[in-house]
């Protein structure tokens, strides 16, 4: 019953090669009986036009379907995405949100919304970002062993996760897609090698107080900044910093050097960051410092990241360096920056 959830759709999309595998991959896999499958999807790989298509397909069958975002500033976006994408019917599990709508057949919700509201029936549910550790996920999926769960992500390595799902369908690499030209070739420099050996590690990864007071060290910030300014050609930069106030900090040393920076953490609220990324775009902000919060859901013409936030975990490093290996306009490479 679930082998057929990705039939051809009714509306005609037009897919690369490896969309339509991963859709193959995904439809042979259920039909083997597996019901909690993840698609591997790098960065810049299309994954929103994937989705859409998967949604699509489960619609054409009369199924309902979910499907979870990893934080409650991306469900605007997310809404946005699947209706140029030509998904209609779309409501929203969030409290005094103007498209919240239990009827409508597809739910777009946070994972920390269904943490706290009545979950609707459904025959499928998307996770995106799935290899980011949800107990509301986790519970929903032991309840409702029947419902086909599919999850994406471009890091599915974390630790437990077979546990939980149990198939794992990866239609194509980051080094294919760079070769394909799908995918932007990049350059790394290592300007600084920070000495990380006082630094203890909590939960997989290096306490943020004692890693927060080494890199931000007025001459690792002065570097950071001075680094940018000899090698990154006035590119459109991603910075990732430690904390708050790290973040903060190098975004005075950009400005003090005349350079437009802007900062985001996760309290900026949505307006704020829309506002940061239109004049992003348009030139008038050249450089993003930020807390991590700029790792998923990003759509920007990055050109440059600059690693300033060491990072114990694979994943979070990946996701760093994902941002700016989309294919830009006027762009034929990526240049990292790593400081870390």
């Amino acid at each position: 019953m679930m082998a057929d959830l990705l039939t051809a759709a009714s509306r005609p999309k037009t897919l690369r090669p490896h969309q339509v595998k991963a859709i193959e991959m995904l439809r042979l896999s259920l039909g083997k009986g597996k019901k909690r499958v993840v698609v591997q999807a790098p960065t810049g790989y299309g994954k929103t036009l994937t989705a859409a298509k998967i949604i699509e397909a489960s619609r054409a069958k009369g199924n309902r379907v979910i499907f979870t975002a990893p934080a409650v500033s991306l469900i605007d976006q997310t809404v946005q995405a699947f209706e140029a994408e030509g998904i209609d019917g779309i409501g929203v599990m969030q409290a005094n949100h103007p498209r919240t709508n239990p009827a409508m057949p597809v739910q777009i919700a946070s994972v920390q919304t269904l943490a706290r509201r009545e979950i609707p029936d459904a025959a499928l549910v998307m996770v995106d970002e799935c290899h980011i550790r949800s107990k509301a996920i986790d519970q929903l999926m032991a309840e409702r062993r029947d419902v086909t769960f599919v999850g994406l992500s471009a890091t599915p390595w974390r630790k437990g996760m077979g546990l939980a799902w149990d198939d794992l369908v990866t239609p194509i690499t980051i080094g294919e897609l760079i070769e394909l030209g799908y995918l932007s070739r990049f350059e790394v420099l290592a300007p600084d090698i920070p000495d990380l050996t006082g630094i203890k590690k909590r939960g997989g990864d290096y306490v943020e107080a004692a890693l927060a007071e080494l890199m931000g060290d007025a001459k690792l910030v002065g570097s950071v900044v001075q680094t940018w300014l000899e090698h990154g050609q006035d590119r459109p930069t991603l910075v990732f910093a430690v904390n708050r106030a790290h973040a903060a900090a190098l975004q005075r040393e950009f400005e003090g050097h005349g350079v437009a920076a802007a900062y985001v953490d996760g309290f900026t609220d949505r307006i704020e960051r829309e506002l940061i990324s239109d004049q992003f775009r348009r030139g008038e902000v050249r450089v993003i410092c930020s807390v991590r919060t700029m790792t998923t859901g990003v759509d920007l013409p990055v050109s440059c990241i600059v690693d300033a936030a060491p990072t114990a975990s694979e994943m979070l490093h990946v996701q760093k360096i994902g941002r700016g290996l989309r294919v830009n306009e006027g762009t034929e490479d990526c240049l990292i920056l790593d400081h870390a």
